[in-house]
């Protein structure tokens, strides 16, 4: 029989996670597209009750939609996708890209979201090895990845994901998995007061909010994970990797007048930049080491 070493070993092999990855990546696709419904609808119950008039009227899909139910359609002719059409990565492929009903394009983002969490999952493996602080990483770089993507969308950083993961990083430190506790208390004080007063100062000059609080939160929690130490890299990898990306927009002219990139998904890149490569490494790359 095999050791509980070797099924460890097993179990959390790059093989083995980054195969847990495109599970994973498929259901991060599910919740990138219906958790902004679902709080639009709470938001607008909410503010009804709270103004005392009743609530607008949902649709059918929307009144009953939750991330584990309806069975997800093919948004051009309705049709469900059965168990089979809904293989990570696979049936994309078997299908070509393409409705099996209608023969509507797939986009090619839902099996490239599921291989890029089966890379980081694989990757956590090779580097942490058979240990409870795989899991905790691999938990780390999903809802990374979940967060970056519904904020490039929607421009919106859910309380609903970014607590947890700060709360989720402060008991992996306590349970001696990441950081020392002291430090990842440190790097969440540091992480949310450091994005609030430089807004607040940006404010003070022009009279302009310069970002969202959900950008606080996200680097909060990256710095109750990754320390208050590996903070600086994560800000100026996300700040050089943003104005890159928000300049090439510009000047394609894909960003229309009043319309701005959302800094969360830079800030997400910037974190699992320092947790593949290194605070020291992302510090050259940047030029300041």
């Amino acid at each position: 029989m095999a050791s509980t070493t070797e099924l460890s070993a097993l179990w959390f092999s790059p093989w083995t996670l980054g195969l847990l990855g495109l599970c994973i990546g498929s259901f991060i696709n599910v919740v990138v597209h219906r958790l902004p419904i679902m709080l639009e609808r709470q938001w607008r119950q909410d503010s009804a009750a709270i103004l005392g008039t009743e609530a607008p009227a949902e649709t059918p899909e929307t009144a009953a939609l939750s991330l584990a139910s309806p069975r997800s359609r093919c948004p051009h002719c309705g049709h469900r996708i059965r168990w089979f059409e809904n293989l990570p990565v696979l049936s994309w492929l078997l299908l070509r890209g393409r409705c099996s009903a209608c023969h509507a394009g797939i986009a090619l983002r839902y099996p490239l979201v599921e291989l890029g969490c089966a890379a980081l999952f694989a990757w956590i493996g090779q580097h942490f090895g058979a240990q409870p602080a795989a899991l905790a990483w691999c938990g780390f770089a999903a809802m990374l990845l979940t967060l970056a993507l519904i904020d490039w969308d929607t421009t919106l950083l859910p309380d609903s994901l970014t607590q947890p993961l700060l709360w989720a990083g402060l008991i992996a430190a306590a349970l001696g998995w990441t950081q020392p506790l002291a430090d990842a208390l440190w790097g969440a004080v540091a992480g949310y007061l450091s994005l609030y007063l430089i807004t607040a100062t940006f404010k003070l000059a022009t009279g302009k909010d310069g970002m969202g609080e959900g950008d606080f939160k996200l680097l909060a929690a990256l710095g109750a994970w990754l320390g208050a130490g590996m903070l600086l890299p994560v800000v100026l990898a996300a700040s050089l990797c943003g104005a890159v990306v928000g300049i090439g927009m510009k000047l394609q002219g894909s960003l229309r007048e009043g319309r701005y990139v959302p800094f969360g998904p830079f800030l997400a890149g910037g974190g699992a930049m320092v947790l593949l490569a290194g605070e020291q490494q992302v510090l050259r790359w940047m030029g300041w080491a």
